[in-house]
């Protein structure tokens, strides 16, 4: 192992072992109750399966029969998620021929953020992951499950699942994708057509036809943002069925892993040899290689507060300390949009995960000696599933890049460190994701513009009065103060800014998306400003310096002086558009450097 990855993981479990053996203790208190139905009355257990086929529930009143959950967050609104449609179906015919039962267990909401962008509705966004979890629970409470499949693939989704499914730990859990949509028009055209409409140089139309020829049809928006991110964790974290993440919906390869899913999960039930539930899935080892994963492909900054908070779930506590450290030594060796001008298809074509996963493991920056849903050891996911006369088989991946533009070995990287930096100092904590920003970007010194949310800057950016050297503080944009909304709406505008030779950074408490990079920004800034941060006492006019070399985030003003200032007042959530049932989530969030979840006490 690389000593930096050794000592991190090694701090991870040491700071973790009581909350760690807290949740074993749970999770085998769940396990040696039984199987959930043998506990279920007559009356309870037919109640379970009323509905199903006659053929179903012949197999159901055998006590010895395994019954699989689904728990899906299918709906149409998410290309991704359209088709999870066709899955259970598929899942149940699957169980039925190795004579076991799947029923849909229960849906959870799946809001899209590339629909909510900018819309008051965003702001429901990360507490949609909490109500997730939530959701996900209510499935599974039902106890008459001998394992269990989460149908899910984008932003919150994936870590809400992963955060219901662990409190259910003592259960084999297997994450089902969906896979990317088709390539549409490149990349560099539509950023080329949204600078063009943020500089009122392109009509609406046109930039409706080009969004259109970029977003064409079912599966995964094909940029690296956090939904194609959620997919490379879950394959470095062992929840996958090898090769799963990258495979186009609607193919027979993708029907074959969806069909191998149940199969797969009924081998590792409770009672078999094989037993392998999620609690020993997800464990301190795993978690590390999620996180080198997401470094050396310059994943979604989301992961800074979701990673966080799906350890927690497990009884692990990681921290940005853990991320800074580990990006420091892993090189980043993918370039996918908008790191690069590449998508993931062009990623998968090059070598894709089979390839990064092998780079890591002989590089000793990921730790084989974990248990995974296809057996021990990460070494698995380092092989592609293919169809050999219509059966499933796997085979070993490329060893060497197919594309260098896009993939490259550990001692070729594209750069030396993983992109992301703790930033600290007397605004606060935060990250920065570096892979995307040019080099004279890193630092950025230059008077404050105080803006209260983005609609504040973007109006001002249309008034013409940005055509400067600035750092935009957005502010009130935390968890606390209304749900800690993305802010990816700001990225044309001040991308432009940067265009024309401006000095231009961003410092918010809030979010950017995942495919948000090329303008320097310290997000995700704790603590926020509506709990009491030092965001809350900056004036227009002070200079600011943010400097990813250094990892600060400094104000040109004695600490003292600007915390004697009297706070800007938060302007809070407005109600509508369903924020005002979330109240209560607000108030109990916690800070970002803690997974911004309300679902868990102070710790």
């Amino acid at each position: 192992m690389h000593p930096v990855t050794a000592e991190v993981t090694e701090r991870i479990v040491e700071r973790s072992r009581d909350t760690r053996a807290d949740y074993l203790q749970r999770m085998e208190v769940a396990r040696s109750a039984g199987v959930g139905r043998a506990k279920l009355s007559c009356a309870n257990w037919a109640h379970a399966f009323a509905a199903e086929s006659d053929e179903d529930k012949q197999t159901m009143r055998n006590p010895m029969a395994p019954n699989v959950a689904i728990v899906s967050a299918y709906n149409d609104m998410l290309s991704a998620h359209q088709p999870l449609e066709r899955f259970p179906a598929i899942i149940r015919q699957a169980a039925r021929e190795v004579g076991a039962t799947a029923q849909y267990a229960g849906g959870v909401p799946a809001m899209c953020d590339g629909v909510t962008q900018g819309r008051p509705g965003m702001e429901l966004s990360l507490f949609s992951r909490d109500v997730i979890a939530m959701a996900t629970a209510v499935a599974l409470t039902h106890d008459a499950f001998d394992a269990a499949l989460m149908l899910g693939i984008c932003d919150k989704i994936v870590p809400g699942l992963t955060m219901g499914a662990l409190s259910f730990g003592h259960l084999p859990v297997i994450f089902v994708p969906g896979g990317p949509m088709t390539s549409g028009i490149s990349n560099g055209q539509k950023a080329k057509v949204r600078a063009l409409y943020a500089q009122g140089q392109a009509t609406r139309e046109e930039l409706l036809d080009s969004e259109m020829a970029s977003y064409h049809g079912p599966g995964t928006c094909t940029f690296y943002g956090t939904a194609n991110s959620n997919q490379m964790m879950m394959e470095m974290t062992g929840l996958h069925l090898p090769g799963s993440a990258f495979v186009h919906p609607n193919t027979p390869l993708r029907d074959a892993l969806v069909a191998a899913a149940p199969k797969r999960a009924i081998e590792i039930r409770d009672g078999s040899n094989a037993y392998t539930p999620m609690a020993q899935v997800v464990d301190a080892k795993s978690l590390v290689n999620a996180l080198a994963g997401l470094l050396a492909t310059g994943g979604s900054t989301n992961h800074t507060l979701h990673l966080i908070a799906m350890a927690r779930s497990a009884g692990i506590q990681i921290r940005w300390e853990d991320f800074d450290d580990l990006s420091a030594v892993t090189p980043l060796i993918a370039r996918v949009y908008p790191n690069g001008s590449e998508d993931v298809n062009a990623f998968q074509a090059a070598g894709g995960m089979a390839f990064v996963i092998r780079q890591l493991l002989d590089s000793g920056l990921a730790h084989d000696d974990v248990m995974t849903v296809a057996g021990p050891g990460l070494r698995r996911f380092q092989t592609e599933p293919f169809l050999d006369g219509g059966k499933l088989v796997w085979r070993e991946g490329t060893a060497r890049s197919l594309n260098p533009d896009i993939l490259r070995p550990v001692d070729n990287p594209f750069q030396n460190h993983g992109g992301l930096r703790l930033m600290k100092g007397p605004l606060g904590r935060a990250v920065m994701k570096t892979s995307a920003v040019k080099p004279e970007h890193l630092v950025i010194e230059a008077p404050a513009i105080v803006f209260e949310d983005q609609d504040a800057l973007l109006a001002a950016y249309h008034r013409g009065e940005l055509n400067k050297n600035f750092i935009a503080v957005v502010r009130f944009q935390g968890p606390r103060a209304n749900g800690m909304p993305e802010l990816h709406n700001l990225t044309p505008p001040l991308g432009v800014l940067l265009d024309k030779g401006f000095k231009v950074a961003l410092v918010t408490d809030g979010r950017m998306s995942g495919a948000s990079g090329k303008v320097p920004a310290a997000i995700h800034v704790t603590p926020e400003a509506a709990d009491g941060g030092p965001l809350a006492y900056v004036r227009n006019g002070d200079v600011i310096c943010v400097d990813a070399h250094k990892g600060t985030l400094e104000i040109k003003l004695d600490p003292k002086a600007l915390m004697a200032r009297e706070p800007a007042k938060a302007p809070g959530s407005a109600p509508g558009y369903g924020r005002e049932l979330f109240g209560l989530m607000r108030r109990a969030a916690g800070p970002a450097d803690a997974g911004a979840c309300s679902l868990f006490e102070a710790a």
